[in-house]
């Protein structure tokens, strides 16, 4: 997992799982974890992103997400 310092985590997570995969990625960048995010969800991976508020949006609100998140 990417982390910012030391013990300072990244602003946004992707989580995806399929069958018995789960995958964690950790970006700054709003639309570099919705990019990520769209890519997995689109090989079949159950996806889901968090902001650094703890608020998840799965892939119907990818689009709500980027642009509420891009204003903060």
């Amino acid at each position: 997992m990417d982390q910012v310092g030391e013990g300072q985590a990244l602003a946004y997570k992707m989580i995806a799982e399929r069958e018995n995969e789960t995958v964690r990625i950790e970006r700054e960048s709003t639309f570099i974890i919705i990019a990520k995010a769209k890519v997995w969800a689109s090989e079949g991976w159950q996806v889901v992103i968090t902001d650094k508020d703890g608020k998840s949006y799965p892939p119907e609100e990818f689009e709500q997400a980027a642009r509420g998140l891009a204003l903060r």
